[in-house]
Formats: C-alpha cells, structure tokens, sequence
C-alpha cells in the first residue's frame, strides 16, 4: 500500500504547529525511528504535533499513530486523520490507556520532554520568568498543586532537595532558608513576589538563576521524573522484537535516567551474578552510542533546542 501524501492527511485544524512549539531535533528523531509504513507508534508528547505529523507523513493507510498529551490546549493542534488516536492524560498511563482501546504492542514510541513554546509563552500559566502571573506552572491543570503551593508547603530540607537535584542551583540551600523565612512574613504566589522575597540571595546572571529555579520548581510540581521512570518501565513488555524509542531530554537528570535504562533495561542498579560477576543482559540494542545534539543552524533557529539530547533503542 502506498503511503499517503501530505495533502490528503491535513494535519493541525485551526492552530498552526510552528506558533505553538517549533520540534526539535525533527529529521534525527523521525529517522531514527526507522518507521514501518503499517506500524503502531506512540507520541508521548503530542504539543504543536509536529513529530505526529512527521510520524504519520510515514504511515500507511494501516498505520496508527496514539498521541498522549495531559495539557488540554494541545486539543487545538488535533489531526483530523483517520490513523490518529488522541488520548488527553499523562504519558506515565500510557500501557493503561493502551490496553483499554486493545493495544498490546508497538513499533515505536516518541517522548519529546519538557515545556513547549506555547506554555513558556502564554503569561497566565507561570512557567516563564518573562512575565509576572501566578505561580502556577502545571502542565496538567486539572491537578491541584501548583508551584505556589509547593514554596509554601515544603519544608527546608524539600526544598533545598528539590532546588539542587532538578535546577542544579549553586545556593540551592541558602535559597531554600530564605524562602522558608520569607513565607512567614508574606505570601508567594506570584513571579515578582517570588523574585523579590528572594532577591537578595541571587547568584550571577539573574535570569539564568531563576531559569534554573523554575525548572527545579516545575519538574516537582508535574512529578516529571516519577513520569518518565513510570513510561520507561512499561517498554521492555509494550516494544515489538525491532521496535525502536526515541527520547528527547532536556535536563541532565532525564538524561542520565533515560541512558541507564536503556544500558541495562532496569531503573535500579543491576545486580551481578554472585558466581561469574556479570550482569543481567538489557533487553535494548542502543542505536545511538553518544546522544545526538541539535546542529549550530538548529540552535540559530531555535535557542529552546541548545541542551536538547536524543537517544534511541531498539527491542532485541
């Protein structure tokens, strides 16, 4: 069967995919993939739906591709496509919601991590240190806790823990004192709130702090990490024998947890064989030995691409 060309699969309605995020790492990702034209894939992270549409550009008519996305305005991007699933909850469900619409197995799955463009641009979710607006910084807005909550709930050593391992903020300790004593005189709830209860205590370029500490604040608030250790899990028995993940990080802890899996197919420590010393074989051939990083004209393009990183794996 022949794959379908471009214009008889219009793929975003209403909103264009280039406004909303620009996809990064786009050819590198797709080829990757190694896609068969009949296979089922998965985006994890549908956003603007430029992977998607990429993906499906390669799909056949028998071809699937289910796309999860927990933030309710990737729903103005939607493919009006006959081979398209959307499923609007958190990746981490992913084999849950797979099962239910009868799907045991995939060719290939997608997780692009991070924030897209349109939530770094739209002021009233507060993941930007650009604007001033509540502190809210959830990517699933039917949750409850939001950034706010957590400066104003967790304690100093939580704080200080959270600051360090997911911002990698040098004073990350100072930082978590001050903003227990600055709690206790007044509220935090919005950005400049938050800038002036603690701007005494920052180091260096003030944007690049704050950057660091919005990124420690927002991967708590969506519990990113326990997200991607939960999909990552599910791979070893959701992958067909060849079928290949590709994920794009942004963080160095996402990084790290991402290559390990793929090393040795288990989030924890493998544990050696007491007799021969060796190590329980992983069940991924890693098709990218050093990840593979945006070119120089990519990052031109696009600033929000330079600390991205792509590794892919196959299912042996």
């Amino acid at each position: 069967m022949l794959m379908k060309k471009k214009k008889d699969h219009p793929l975003i309605t209403g909103h264009s995919q280039d406004t909303y995020h620009v996809p990064v790492l786009m050819n590198e990702l797709v080829e990757g993939l190694a896609i068969k034209p009949a296979g089922i894939y998965v985006d994890c992270t549908f956003g603007g739906g430029g992977h998607a549409r990429a993906i499906l550009e390669r799909l056949s008519d028998q071809g699937r591709l289910i796309a999860f996305d927990q933030d309710e305005d990737a729903k103005m991007n939607l493919p009006d496509d006959p081979r398209f699933l959307f499923i609007p909850h958190n990746f981490r469900h992913l084999q849950r919601f797979l099962r239910l619409h009868r799907i045991a197995e995939i060719d290939g799955l997608i997780a692009d991590l991070g924030v897209s463009s349109h939530q770094f641009d739209e002021a009233e979710r507060g993941f930007s240190i650009r604007f001033d607006a509540p502190l809210d910084m959830r990517m699933d807005r039917k949750q409850t806790l939001t950034a706010a909550d957590l400066l104003h709930k967790l304690s100093e050593q939580e704080l200080h823990k959270v600051l360090e391992q997911y911002g990698e903020v040098t004073n990350a300790k100072t930082l978590a004192r001050k903003i227990v004593e600055s709690r206790k005189v007044s509220s935090i709830n919005t950005i400049n709130e938050f800038k002036n209860a603690v701007h005494a205590v920052v180091k260096g370029n003030p944007n690049k702090y704050f950057a660091q500490v919005f990124q420690a604040l927002r991967i708590a608030v969506n519990d990113e990490m326990g997200a991607l250790k939960e999909m990552l899990q599910t791979l070893p028995s959701l992958l067909r024998k060849d079928g290949r993940v590709a994920i794009i990080t942004f963080h160095s802890l996402e990084d790290r947890i991402v290559k390990n899996f793929f090393k040795t197919g288990s989030l924890e420590e493998p544990e050696r064989d007491t007799v021969y010393g060796t190590r329980a074989e992983s069940p991924f051939l890693i098709i990218t030995k050093k990840p593979i990083v945006p070119t120089d004209e990519e990052i031109r393009r696009n600033p929000r691409s330079r600390s991205a990183k792509l590794r892919i794996a196959q299912k042996k």
